[in-house]
């Protein structure tokens, strides 16, 4: 592969990633939008088939990491060069913002009926409440803005340890997934089969391990959508919660060196 298929490769198959991925969340948590609601269910799902139209659209041309533990993982195991590592870390966050922003543009009006209306305040991960008018008022956390779970993943109990660890452990069953069964013949990328494979771990992961955190097991994935969040001019966004922002960026990174350690200690 040519740096500039690498390149171009990951930021439109981590952009398409993202757009269909937040894109789901956007769909599921924003008012006047006809999914509102619909649950953990369409979200572990649509995370999933994001991965499988990812793959299938950019894995004949950069091998479709789409995601830095991926990369970092199958440098580690010799399938890409360290050379290569900077290029597909590039593409990957440059995609993921560019499918953030792809979303705030796609739902911008829902965006800002949501965020004007006064019922909503605080953050992602919190219990409805009433209030004395009987309205729900959705009080969560106090560094996150009210459609920050859009854009980035966030605790549901915030013990930040244990929420790296919930992290880590995700990030090696998917690894482990792609590693053992996911990678093409020259294993440096995902595989027709592997590309499906994949997406139905990840919707895997997404029911079984989503819970805890939002199951980021992707730095790009988290990091790229919350510095859009930061910088776009979205009325009362609250905050974007940096101060949780390392746990999905450290976890899957340490997932990427425990899942390729494992590999090659049993499989390789």
């Amino acid at each position: 592969m040519t740096s500039s298929q690498i390149l171009i490769g990951e930021t439109v198959g981590t952009a398409l990633l993202i757009l269909l991925g937040a894109g789901v969340c956007a769909a599921v948590t924003l008012k006047a939008s006809k999914a509102r609601n619909a649950g953990w269910l369409s979200i572990a799902f649509g995370w999933g088939l994001a991965v499988m139209v990812a793959v299938y659209a950019t894995g004949p041309v950069s091998g479709a990491h789409l995601n830095p533990a991926v990369t970092l993982a199958l440098a580690l195991d010799g399938g890409t060069s360290w050379a290569d590592l900077p290029l597909y870390w590039a593409g990957q966050m440059a995609g993921a913002m560019i499918g953030a922003t792809l979303v705030w543009v796609a739902y911008y009006g829902q965006f800002h009926a949501h965020l004007t209306d006064h019922e909503t305040v605080g953050g992602p991960g919190a219990q409805k409440t009433p209030t004395a008018t009987g309205k729900a008022l959705e009080a969560r956390e106090p560094d996150a803005g009210p459609v920050l779970g859009v854009f980035s993943t966030g605790p549901e109990i915030r013990r930040p340890l244990l929420n790296l660890a919930t992290e880590v452990i995700g990030t090696v069953v998917l690894l482990l997934g792609v590693l053992t069964q996911g990678l093409n013949a020259e294993g440096d990328g995902l595989g027709p089969l592997g590309g499906l494979i994949t997406a139905l771990l990840v919707v895997s992961i997404g029911l079984s391990l989503g819970g805890p955190t939002g199951y980021a097991i992707n730095p790009a994935r988290d990091l790229g959508p919350r510095l859009v969040h930061a910088l776009l001019p979205l009325p009362n966004k609250g905050g974007s919660d940096w101060g949780y922002a390392w746990v999905p960026v450290v976890g899957p990174l340490i997932g990427a060196v425990v899942a390729a350690g494992l590999y090659r200690a049993l499989f390789a």
